[in-house]
């Protein structure tokens, strides 16, 4: 194996990305490359820890030896004695494989975020000795894994997996009503648990809570509206999927600018972005008392009302919030008598002081380019398709329809255009708006903030807008690899425990990645994932010559680029189980 580095151009910048990559031989004596890590852009030091990684790892695998093996039975002159047990080898059998690998590491990430600990004083076993910490362990690590119904995990996934030999238990942490049962006995640990999280952070990423990343989306349910029980959270609001045809709750999230998750609520689906906040300050500050936090928000979050709590509350509240472009346009005058000023490399900012707040205006040439090219690219795809359908003999209405669709494919390059209908016939003249495209080109790539952190340097109140982008991976992890919908249950207490689950998860998943930052940017934890996964468990049949069985249930050993992405890690895999030695025939296993 080797470090293999691909110089790509981007913005005019060139990015060097760098992968773990294998020389495979194949038949006719060629040989193939074969791509084993992702690692994304990495620092020199980096590299050099990677490739002394891989040239240990190499030295390693690098002397073949031979090994012989004599089976027992057909050992000829040993001494009989009952020490002595002769296998038929030729009767051997592997039963039951199943995922070990990434079962084991998600036992690891809930072992460093000592929750084994946490649950075990929460959650004690019951009179029938049911060990509700496992079962949730279960449900968690499910959701991280293979995310799917809790009906799938007990019909399916539990068997096909490792965790029973993990636990030390059986096929009783998947009985379906003990993983329904266990969603409720979860919420009464809600803020027990967030302050948990806090001091893991702290302890084990050093994390900063000076600053706070806020935001909100939804979750829908596939169902009438009509079948919500009176006073359910599940309502029609706005829906971020759109989805507005369905019921659903808004999650609200506080996350540091690591991404590192401190609290969440679940809001009934018609709240208002705009009157969650208030909420959410007080809890806050009763959850970890009163302390200098700055608040960074995206416009439409915080009110005006609010915001002047904010900053006549003692000490003041600091916030740093985006403005919508109304603001702009009635600012947009005494923005240009300031003078542009050098925040960092490719970001200028004009400042203007007023009613004791600070508003930036910042221009990011990166997102000029950016924006400036998706819109280019849409109105040249309009201006085609207008061309198309100004030549097209149709019905009036079928007319309407097809500009309709033009609209919602390029929504921003529609508000350039011009378009007159006839009053009769389905024929139209269009042009560009060109006022507007000067006013959008004036826009683009440009952010206006306000804040009451007058004395900081405008570099870094931009460098914490930017980290909201922390809070919507947050979103998008929730929605995408630990798929928080569908959600199948009917009770809202344990709609609120389904999601509840899924933010357990999501601290497991946030804490490997972090870890494998540490590493490289490019690899993620879903890869990370996918390569333990490939770790399977079997249990190998021996029968003797005296008609016992031996039994040995192994894990298979990793290929090398696992190895070299453990040792990176710094994990160390667990002794094989030992051998057992049954009387008779091995019974079947429960699952």
């Amino acid at each position: 194996m080797f470090l293999r580095k691909t110089p790509r151009k981007k913005d005019g910048k060139t990015h060097d990305y760098w992968s773990v990559v294998e020389n495979k031989r194949v038949a006719g004596g060629r040989v193939v490359q074969r791509h084993v890590l992702y690692l994304g852009e990495i620092n020199s030091s980096q590299a050099a820890v990677w490739r002394k990684a891989i040239e240990v790892l190499d030295d390693d695998v690098g002397h073949p030896r031979t090994l012989a093996l004599f089976p027992e039975d057909r050992c000829a002159g040993v001494a009989p004695d009952a020490s002595i047990v002769q296998l038929r080898l030729s009767d051997m059998r592997l039963c039951r494989p199943r995922q070990w690998g990434a079962c084991w590491l998600a036992g690891q990430l809930w072992q460093e975020l000592e929750l084994d600990r946490f649950w075990a004083d929460r959650l004690p076993p019951s009179r029938k000795a049911t060990q509700w910490d496992q079962v949730l362990q279960v449900l968690v690590s499910y959701r991280l894994i293979a995310p799917g119904s809790e009906w799938k995990l007990h019909r399916d996934w539990f068997g096909k997996s490792a965790m029973a030999d993990l636990l030390g238990s059986d096929f009783g942490l998947a009985e379906v009503h003990k993983l329904y049962a266990c969603h409720d006995l979860l919420l009464q640990h809600k803020a027990d648990l967030f302050s948990h999280l806090m001091a893991r952070w702290r302890d084990l990423f050093n994390a900063n809570f000076d600053v706070l990343l806020y935001d909100l989306t939804s979750t829908y349910f596939e169902i009438n509206a009509s079948d919500v029980a009176e006073g359910d959270k599940r309502r029609h609001g706005y829906s971020r999927d759109k989805r507005p045809d369905c019921p659903q709750v808004v999650i609200a999230l506080v996350v540091t600018t690591d991404g590192l998750p401190l609290a969440y609520e679940v809001l009934p689906g018609n709240t208002a972005d705009c009157k969650t906040l208030r909420m959410f300050l007080a809890k806050i500050e009763q959850q970890y008392g009163r302390a200098r936090r700055v608040w960074v928000m995206d416009r439409g979050i915080p009110t005006e009302a609010v915001l002047a709590e904010m900053r006549g509350s003692d000490p003041p509240v600091q916030y740093l919030v985006g403005t919508p472009k109304g603001r702009l346009s009635r600012l947009e005058k005494k923005l240009l008598a300031e003078p542009w000023q050098e925040a960092r490399a490719g970001v200028a900012v004009k400042l203007l002081a007023e009613d004791g707040e600070l508003y930036v205006y910042a221009q990011s040439v990166d997102r000029v380019s950016k924006e400036r090219a998706m819109r280019r690219r849409q109105l040249k795809w309009l201006w085609k398709r207008l061309r198309e359908l100004a030549t097209m003999a149709v019905p009036r209405e079928e007319m309407l329809m097809k500009l309709g669709a033009a609209r919602a494919r390029a929504p921003t390059a529609w508000r350039l255009v011009d378009i007159e209908m006839d009053k009769a016939g389905a024929g139209f003249i269009y042009t560009l708006n060109r006022q507007k495209l000067r006013r959008i080109r004036r826009r683009e790539g440009r952010y206006l903030l306000r804040t009451n952190l007058t004395e900081n340097d405008p570099a870094l109140l931009w460098q914490y807008y930017t980290q909201l982008i922390a809070v919507e991976q947050a979103f998008k992890d929730l929605k995408g690899d630990l798929a928080i919908r569908p959600i199948f249950h009917q009770e809202e207490r344990r709609v609120e425990a389904h999601i509840f689950i899924a933010f357990l998860a999501y601290c497991l998943q946030i804490t490997l990645q972090r870890r494998l930052y540490a590493l490289a940017p490019g690899l993620t934890a879903r890869s990370a994932l996918e390569k333990f996964a490939a770790v399977q468990m079997i249990d190998v049949h021996l029968p003797t010559t005296d008609g016992r069985q031996l039994l040995l249930t192994r894990y298979t050993q990793p290929e090398p680029e696992l190895r070299l992405l453990i040792q990176q890690l710094k994990l160390q895999l667990p002794s094989q189980p030992p051998p057992r030695i049954a009387t008779g025939s091995v019974p079947r296993h429960p699952l």
